[in-house]
């Protein structure tokens, strides 16, 4: 039986690069399981059920190693499992190298197999590590620059304290309350607490 795997980090990347990839690689569009999630642990629900499925035979098509994990260990541990403990074979579209078919009785060819995927597992972690480095070091120096990061501070209406202490007393409701302050519910009740524990002090 054919699966192929495909897997991007977050929910608004796309996964139709990948999929098209699959066209020519006699698969059932049933037999392609797809995540959107991290690959920084095998909690995928897609994965998960995928690797219920996997049986001794099996081959499993997948883009590029990194989709198996985010890291070296990862990766080494995932393909192990599904060559080694289920006996399923793993293809690598673009990199034939990387075909466990092709391996089974040629202990040269399994070798030089087992020394690129080692090259490439380390290759992938390192390069998100230096990815990661660079995003470190451009946040660093745009806080230099004075670029300001997260959501701006949030300000209080002039006309709060009024307000709030009219909610309080019933004499305004809430919705009333979040159209005179032009707040939304969860930021009103924030500085309404705040507000009353400031008060409760003051007392």
């Amino acid at each position: 039986m054919n699966y192929a795997y495909a897997r991007v980090s977050s929910k608004d990347q796309n996964l139709s690069r990948q999929l098209n990839a699959f066209n020519n690689c006699n698969i059932e569009f049933k037999k392609i399981y797809c995540d959107k999630e991290s690959g920084v642990n095998f909690e995928r629900t897609s994965y998960k059920q995928l690797i219920k499925r996997l049986r001794y035979g099996d081959l499993l098509v997948i883009t590029s190693i990194d989709r198996l994990g985010r890291n070296y260990d990862c990766i080494q541990q995932e393909w192990k499992r599904i060559t080694k403990n289920i006996g399923a074979d793993i293809y690598v579209l673009g990199m034939p190298l990387l075909d466990t078919r092709c391996h089974e009785k040629n202990l040269v060819g399994k070798l030089i197999a087992d020394i690129v995927l080692e090259l490439l597992s380390f290759v992938a972690e390192n390069e998100r590590e230096n990815i990661r480095s660079r995003q470190a070091e451009g946040i660093q120096a745009a806080k230099l620059r004075g670029v300001k990061f997260g959501r701006p501070p949030l300000v209080c209406p002039d006309n709060f304290k009024e307000i709030a202490e009219a909610y309080l007393k019933r004499a305004i409701n809430l919705s009333d309350a979040l159209q005179a302050t032009k707040m939304k519910r969860s930021t009103f009740y924030t500085y309404l607490q705040k507000y009353s524990d400031n008060n409760k002090k003051a007392k």
